[in-house]
């Protein structure tokens, strides 16, 4: 037994069986009639049944599921910086976080088409209750984050986390995604938590914390969809928040929200690649000898990294205008844009109540705003 294995996706030598238990799985013929429509139900069952290993799993069936999702839910999906990574080496990518499945998996179709290392991923245990969907996760290489502990739970949990993760990078020469902070940004403002970072550094065994980030090769990541397909399921908790309420899930929400992201139109989607944190770390390492300084100056940096390189869309244009009941933006965006968004405006939220229109506009215009603070980033 290895102390990893409540949390770690399937070694390969348990792919085959693992499928064997979910090829007749009713979500399983659903995903594979979505991904190749034209292909009978034994031949892709079949082709299944002959897989011995987590990547051929993600490159012959998720990778083409991917593709069809932005297929039939986007105008397509453009990235950057890419070509600036070297192959055949890890990297610990931590990025904003938008949407629960897609973000990480339009990374991996991005790194697959660069011929690069593709990631394991963490995923919230929360949102793999499903004993087919916990079994999908980890043939697609994703690693559970363990949610609803108690501190002390909690604390060993983070422990064995930033283990496993710097195992992965160090030993296992495995790419790994760590969104910036827990859940996903609801409102628009990516931020990263410190707590993340606290997490990650409880692996170190550098006598400066810098170092040890240095050595696993940290690239910020800043993704952006031009529509968030869950921007009306996201104002409950924004109106909980607004009325200083508890927010309490419905049961299901997770699942809900995770198929919304998946199907919901999304129009155009873009993801940048930032550098290497390096010479960053260096400063930091020679300004700041307090831990606790060094991680927030890092959350900086990366909050930095990934605001500036934040993709803008027309529709964070139209909003900040609509929101400030300005023409600031204007040229940023046509008449039939516009119209298009204040369309989707009244079919998704009641534009009547002025806390919830507030809240859905300023969703889509704070990036706007972040991005302002980065001299000739907008």
């Amino acid at each position: 037994m290895s102390k990893f294995d409540h949390i770690r996706p399937f070694y390969d030598s348990e792919v085959n069986e693992a499928i064997r238990s979910v090829v007749h799985h009713p979500m399983m013929k659903a995903l594979m009639s979505f991904t190749f429509p034209d292909t009978e139900e034994e031949v892709w069952a079949g082709q299944l049944l002959k897989t011995h290993s987590k990547r051929d799993f993600q490159i012959n069936f998720i990778y083409h599921a991917v593709q069809k999702v932005l297929e039939k839910s986007s105008e397509g999906l453009t990235s950057s910086g890419f070509e600036k990574l070297e192959k055949h080496t890890p990297y610990l990518f931590i990025s904003n976080h938008r949407d629960i499945i897609l973000d990480t998996s339009l990374l991996n179709v991005c790194l697959y088409d660069y011929g690069q290392i593709m990631t394991a991923s963490a995923i919230g245990d929360n949102l793999v209750q499903k004993s087919f969907l916990h079994t999908l996760s980890r043939l697609n290489r994703n690693f559970l984050v363990q949610r609803s502990l108690s501190p002390r739970e909690l604390l060993q949990s983070s422990k064995l986390m930033s283990e496993y993760i710097y195992r992965l990078v160090s030993r296992e020469n495995r790419s790994v995604w760590i969104a910036q902070r827990e859940g996903r940004t609801k409102d628009g403002n990516d931020a990263t938590q410190q707590g993340v970072l606290k997490m990650l550094a409880m692996a170190s065994d550098e006598e400066n914390l810098m170092d040890y980030f240095r050595k696993i090769k940290i690239v910020p990541v800043s993704i952006s969809y031009e529509y968030d397909p869950t921007d009306a399921l996201k104002m409950p908790q924004l109106m909980a928040k607004a009325k200083d309420e508890i927010y309490i899930k419905e049961k299901n929400e997770d699942f809900t929200t995770l198929l919304s992201g998946i199907m919901g139109q999304k129009k155009r989607i873009h993801i940048h690649v930032c550098d290497v944190l390096d010479s960053e770390l260096v400063k930091i390492k020679e300004e700041q000898d307090n831990q606790n300084k060094q991680i927030q100056a890092l959350a900086q940096v990366l909050d930095d990294a990934i605001l500036s390189s934040y993709k803008l869309w027309p529709t964070n244009y139209i909003a900040f205008d609509l929101l400030h009941n300005t023409s600031q933006y204007s040229d940023k965006y046509t008449e039939k844009e516009k119209l298009l968004f204040e369309r989707r405006l009244e079919m998704r939220i009641d534009i009547g109540n002025k806390v919830m229109r507030e809240g859905f506009l300023a969703m889509y215009a704070n990036p706007v705003v972040n991005k302002m603070k980065y001299q000739d980033a907008i």
